[in-house]
């Protein structure tokens, strides 16, 4: 029987990562020293230490454009749409949401919509439409009836803006990328864009950061984050998502010698502060938390370098103050920390998959965080663990096989059951029908309406029942027979985006899903 697998050969030449050395100065030579050159080893000082507390010069502040007052396009049908029915309306007393921010509007991954369909019904939920796209794992989002979709196009990362329920573009915007994945991945964009409701941020792989109106898709300000902080490429690229924190736009850039972390003020794009100074840019985006009664930035960052480096940042997002780190990486060059942080109350959960597994850390105001357990049952890849009434779910592992859903007790860190299910379908092919066996794999899980919504890697979706004693499945049908359906989906009014970032055994293309989730009752 045939599986949906694919073997990847890794084979990276090992090149040393640039660090900066602070400067020391004595006072004999500061003496000796030219006016010029004194100018200069000062910044060079004030850019090495002030990476740790939040002073960084700003390497290239952009230029801010004068936008022209331009009425909103009405959305217009382009041929790469089809377009299925319209989904059912809203239940009265629906509760709502946009889909603004990587992992949702709470940033864990929990959605507070209701009702939603507790049964995908024989066919599967109903479409609504689908539009072709390119290249890239970049999740959509989705604000008020517009969805950003960001992906490659040939030789173009490409924004497009589209309605919500009818698919229609409003506006797209198109520039030249050239980027290419060493390990032969997808060339095209990996983090979500992100919107305040009036702006839409997008970061490419490249590192190519657009401040764009969200209505017109006016360009007010670009940044080129690879070249003016002086970072390479990294494994897969740019593939952080960035995070809006009131007037802030944040990304984890992992400068040589600082920042690793950046704010940038979200309507002039200028660097407010920087933070951290020692970790290479990881995949998992910032998200913020209430810890101790204060608010933080957290991120879980560290990619390419030797040895390897990275682990927990904790930011005060006022100035970009360091106010806790948590080295967590393990130590085989080849792995990334790509998972997001998870908050709970005071306590802390990251987790990567290459070694060292999860840890749970706690925070108080009296003094530094403390490791309350460790444990190596729930080893998390690039997606984010969910946390249900004290326990956490997630995917243990880097796949594509033995990558099994695993429960373990927030308090203890003790696991209570794995899973791994083996889903056997029957899928219509251009050459005929024939029986696919699959997992999850590399899934998303998003949890709502009190239960789990799974995306598995292969084009499966599936309703779970949360719980403590033993995996259960409610429903679970097939989207697509493809590989790479690695980016989470959006859900924002009853209506669920998905991307199949692959073509399919079953003849279907690389596409964008409109799909009606919509509850009938309140």
């Amino acid at each position: 029987m045939p599986t949906l697998s694919r073997i990847v050969l890794l084979k990276l030449q090992p090149s040393p990562r640039l660090r900066v050395s602070s400067v020391l100065m004595t006072r004999t030579t500061l003496l000796l020293c030219g006016a010029p050159v004194l100018l200069l080893l000062t910044l060079l000082c004030a850019r090495d230490l002030g990476a740790q507390n939040g002073r960084v010069a700003d390497p290239a502040p952009p230029r801010v454009l004068k936008l022209p007052e331009t009425p909103p396009e009405s959305a217009r049908k382009q041929p790469e749409l089809t377009f299925h029915a319209a989904p059912k309306p809203l239940a009265p007393g629906a509760v709502t949401h946009d889909w603004r921010n990587f992992l949702g509007p709470t940033f864990n991954g929990v959605s507070t919509e209701r009702p939603l369909a507790a049964r995908f019904g024989p066919n599967g939920p109903r479409r609504v439409w689908e539009v072709s796209k390119g290249d890239g794992y970049a999740s959509p989002a989705v604000v008020g009836e517009r969805v950003i979709l960001f992906h490659r196009v040939g030789a173009n990362e490409v924004v497009e803006c589209l309605q919500a329920e009818s698919g229609r573009r409003f506006w797209r915007v198109a520039y030249p990328t050239g980027y290419q994945d060493r390990y032969g991945f997808s060339g095209g964009p990996r983090c979500q864009p992100v919107s305040d409701g009036t702006f839409v941020y997008t970061l490419g792989a490249e590192g190519t950061l657009h401040c764009l109106k969200l209505t017109t898709g006016q360009v007010l300000w670009k940044r080129e984050l690879l070249r003016e902080f002086r970072v390479r490429q990294n494994f897969f690229g740019v593939g952080a998502t960035p995070l809006l924190d009131g007037e802030r736009l944040i990304v984890n850039v992992g400068a040589p010698a600082g920042p690793c972390l950046a704010a940038f003020h979200k309507e002039t794009g200028r660097l407010l502060w920087g933070a951290g100074k020692e970790w290479s840019p990881g995949y998992g985006a910032p998200v913020p938390a209430t810890l101790a009664g204060k608010r933080r930035i957290l991120v879980f960052t560290g990619g390419e370098s030797r040895p390897t480096d990275g682990g927990l940042l904790c930011v005060d997002p006022a100035d970009g103050r360091v106010v806790f780190q948590f080295p967590w990486r393990s130590r085989t060059y080849e792995s990334v920390n790509a998972s997001c942080p998870v908050a709970v109350g005071n306590r802390v959960f990251v987790s990567e998959c290459y070694g060292r597994g999860g840890v749970l850390l706690e925070a108080n105001a009296a003094g530094p965080f403390r490791t309350v357990w460790t444990s190596r049952s729930l080893g998390t890849h690039f997606m984010t663990a969910i946390h249900h009434n004290g326990h956490l779910y997630g995917i243990d592992g880097h796949g594509p096989t033995n990558a099994p859903l695993v429960c373990i007790s927030l308090q203890t860190g003790k696991e209570l059951w794995r899973h791994e299910p083996q889903w056997e379908d029957q899928v219509r092919t251009p050459g005929g029908v024939r029986k696919l066996a699959s997992a999850p794999a590399l899934a998303s899980l998003i949890k709502v309406d009190g239960r789990g919504l799974l995306l598995g890697q292969y084009g499966n979706l599936a309703w779970l029942d949360l719980n403590p004693n033993g995996y259960k499945e409610l429903d679970r049908v097939r989207l697509f027979a493809a590989q790479e359906t690695w980016s989470m989906p959006a859900l924002s009014r009853g209506l669920l985006y998905v991307c199949q970032n692959d073509a399919g055994l079953d003849g279907t293309r690389p596409r964008l899903l409109c799909l009606d989730l919509r509850g009938t009752k309140p």
